[in-house]
């Protein structure tokens, strides 16, 4: 039997007569890197808004940890540590102090707890260093450190990427793997960069204009990622025409562009015979490649499916 951490069961929620949210049932597995990938406006921020009990649901179920957090919320709350907006500190604290004062608000200073969290989102080097003058990087691991600094079981992270240079990014995509991987912490992370998402989730859940469409192991997305041939011609208004007039049992599947490159879906296996017949023609085919659609290709087909 799967253990999931986060359950919903029709969550929906309305603002204004708009449903922002929409009957969305999602499943987090425990141990796991789920992705929440979708454009701005998704309906990301919402949902996880409401798991953590900063919104009310208009409607539908949360489950987190198998429970029902209205009935248990001082057993679950606890458990989890999270990033919704960007996090306030003392600009002109260190990391440690400002660690320090937010785990003595909480009621659970510890300072070995405190140099443990920052060594593990790698800022231990940096102790006399000022908030003011981290960089976004920084800023964000510290966010990260506080959040994970009472030792929770679900990390619930909203767009923690965002804004962050190449370097920042692949830092933090270490430290979640490392949260996961290594000390077993759920996460839960949000983002409209498909392929980041991409890079650092296990599961990945699609979701536009509120709906959560798909959820999909990386394992299965890669399988069914659509294979397709590329053809770049001189011609491209005889070469469809060629494609057309093919004489087979299935319609050809196929798409164009203004840059005379053709995209084959389906019937690979004739891409040589098809080759020949534009070469026959005289047409000059400067390109043949097998390609397979990245995560943005395939986000855009399901999305338009649904």
């Amino acid at each position: 039997m799967v253990d999931y951490v986060i359950e919903t069961n029709n969550l929906s929620k309305i603002y204004s007569k708009t449903k922002v949210v929409n009957s969305v049932n999602m499943h987090v597995e425990k141990g796991k890197i789920y992705g929440l990938l979708g454009k701005n406006g998704a309906g990301k921020t919402t949902t996880m808004c409401m798991l953590l009990n900063l919104t009310y649901p208009s409607g539908g179920e949360i489950s987190l940890f198998g429970k029902d957090p209205k009935k248990y919320p001082k057993q679950i709350y606890p458990k989890i540590g999270s990033i919704i907006e960007t996090p306030g500190f003392y600009e002109n604290l260190t990391a440690y102090e400002n660690l320090k004062i937010i785990s003595r608000l909480r009621g659970n200073y510890n300072p070995q707890n405190i140099r443990l969290v920052l060594e593990m989102v790698n800022l231990s080097d940096a102790k006399s260093k000022k908030y003011k003058d981290f960089s976004l990087g920084m800023k964000q691991r510290l966010g990260i450190a506080a959040a994970i600094m009472h030792n929770p079981e679900l990390l619930i992270l909203d767009e923690p990427i965002n804004g962050l240079d190449p370097f920042g990014i692949k830092e933090i995509r270490a430290l979640l793997k490392r949260l996961a991987h290594e000390f077993g912490i759920t996460i839960l992370i949000s983002s409209h960069i498909l392929s980041e998402i991409e890079n650092i989730a296990d599961v990945i859940g699609f979701m536009d204009e509120g709906v959560l469409i798909e959820e999909i192991s990386k394992e299965e997305l890669y399988g069914r990622l659509n294979k397709f041939v590329e053809f770049e011609v001189s011609n491209i208004d005889l070469a469809v025409e060629i494609l057309k007039k093919l004489e087979l049992k299935e319609n050809v599947d196929f798409t164009f562009n203004d840059d005379r490159v053709i995209n084959l879906y389906s019937h690979l296996e004739l891409r040589d015979k098809l080759n020949a017949l534009f070469v026959k023609a005289g047409i000059d085919v400067k390109k043949v490649n097998l390609c397979e659609e990245n995560l943005e290709d395939f986000f855009t087909r399901v999305v338009s499916n649904n």
